[in-house]
């Protein structure tokens, strides 16, 4: 990736994970002088066996830097400024970040941003695969897989699709969308957001006007904000507005009524076969993934086609095995309880395995469902919190690590089979009290459940 913008300046990039390190690279191909750092040893040690030189921040001559660009994960506003931030800011230094200076790299290329609290993965998955299918040049990345500044340079008519999460968001100044989706808003990240407020106006960045105007904007209309949205997009010149809605039709948009997909009033496509696609969250993923590709230009026929063959995403949903009746879920990426709501909804005999780091909302988008679960096998640092939400609703066993709770959770239920048993990882927390990621954490449940699908046999 070539960013001419950049050539000759001076970039600090502070925070050497994937993406840090993703635009040290392109930042350095671009004939820029780059200034790296990261506040913990291991990125460090990372980066200099990549060969980067490393320089410390209070090394740097800060009125003499073009910008500071900032990894997503590097608090900008809330709980409060990292101390790189505060000294960028008193210098007047832009802070950035990689989506940004994607935007400059490829500027006759068309852009595409997913957010949204849940099931922004998904749409982004699936539209890669709606336009992969139709032919299309494209990339897919941003928060889901490969870092913006490692995806590959298109050229004009090149389609980028990029998960966008609030943090991202946050960082993007003159970055301008031609496609921009949000599919739903719940309390979450509220650490890094002050307050419901801050979380939903960074969502809104990705409604940035750009010049001339000839945008358009995919909003879910099943939740207050959503609709507050649309409602504030209707007020500006240059959006071609598609609400998108689950259980009920909308004017002008694209709907799912009954497991049927309808554009307008044509029906479109029979979304309850796609076993990839379960549950009335991964119907609103669909709607906003097919209007997204048809405002690119797909045909009806080339999108709903493509729907059908969607492979599915890894830690969503994702059955690993059926073993002797029971189905084991890896919903890994679940790190809310709203998330994890989506995935009880869809199972009737449930042994769920859940806890890490709790969020702020804990379980109770949850609650409602919890008739499902046979039983919570409860693990991490939310397990005595999570084991007084769940109170009387369910039985509680405190298992600690994934490792017990899944051998428990399979002792029981192959013990019980219930009809349409599954065991459930859907944790509603963040993984960081015992895993690096929540991909990690789910490729240890992965490969546990095939290790007792081999037993079995």
């Amino acid at each position: 990736m070539h960013i001419p913008t950049r050539s000759n300046q001076t970039l600090a990039v502070f925070g050497l994970g994937a993406s840090g390190l993703a635009a040290v690279d392109a930042l350095r191909a671009s004939g820029a002088t780059v200034l790296a750092w990261d506040d913990s040893p291991e990125p460090r040690h990372a980066a200099q066996e990549a060969g980067i030189a490393l320089s410390e921040p209070a090394r740097w001559d800060w009125p003499d830097l073009d910008a500071l660009v900032l990894s997503p994960g590097i608090p900008l506003t809330h709980p409060e400024p990292h101390p790189v931030v505060r000294r960028a800011r008193r210098s007047d230094c832009p802070v950035i970040g990689d989506i940004e200076l994607l935007g400059e790299a490829v500027p006759d290329a068309r852009m595409v941003g997913v957010t949204g609290t849940n099931g922004k993965s998904t749409t982004t998955a699936l539209l890669g695969h709606l336009l992969t299918e139709a032919g299309r040049q494209v990339a897919v990345g941003g928060n889901l897989g490969p870092p913006a500044l490692s995806l590959p340079a298109l050229g004009r008519g090149g389609i980028y699709v990029l998960e966008c999460s609030s943090f991202q968001l946050d960082l993007v100044e003159r970055m301008r969308f031609e496609v921009a989706i949000l599919l739903n808003v719940s309390p979450d990240h509220l650490d890094r957001h002050g307050d419901l407020a801050g979380y939903v106006a960074a969502k809104r960045r990705i409604f940035r006007d750009r010049p001339g105007g000839g945008q358009v904007a995919i909003v879910g209309t099943d939740d207050d904000a959503g609709r507050l949205l649309l409602a504030y997009l209707a007020e500006r010149p240059g959006w071609t507005l598609v609400p998108i809605g689950v259980g009920r039709t909308v004017d002008g948009g694209v709907s799912v009524l009954g497991g049927t997909l309808f554009e307008g009033a044509a029906p479109v496509a029979d979304l309850s076969g796609i076993d990839t696609l379960p549950g009335a969250h991964n119907h609103q993923n669909a709607a906003a993934a097919f209007a997204a590709a048809r405002s690119l230009g797909l045909t009806r026929a080339e999108a709903a086609a493509a729907l059908a063959t969607y492979p599915g995403l890894p830690h969503r949903q994702e059955t690993v095995a059926v073993i002797d009746g029971v189905r084991y879920v890896n919903d890994s990426k679940a790190t809310n309880g709203e998330a994890s709501r989506h995935a009880l909804v869809c199972y009737d005999a449930i042994y769920w395995i859940a806890g890490g780091k709790p969020k702020v909302d804990g379980l109770a988008a949850v609650l409602s469902e919890l008739h499902r679960v046979r039983r919570a096998y409860l693990i991490g640092e939310a397990e005595d919190a999570f084991a007084r939400e769940i109170g009387g609703r369910a039985p509680v066993a405190r298992c600690g690590d994934l490792a017990r709770a899944l051998a428990a959770a399979h002792r029981d239920a192959q013990r019980e089979r219930p009809p349409g048993a599954a065991v459930l990882l859907s944790p509603a927390c963040a993984s960081f009290d015992q895993w690096p990621s929540f991909a990690a954490r789910g490729d240890a449940f992965r490969e546990a459940v095939r290790g007792l699908g081999e037993a079995s046999t």
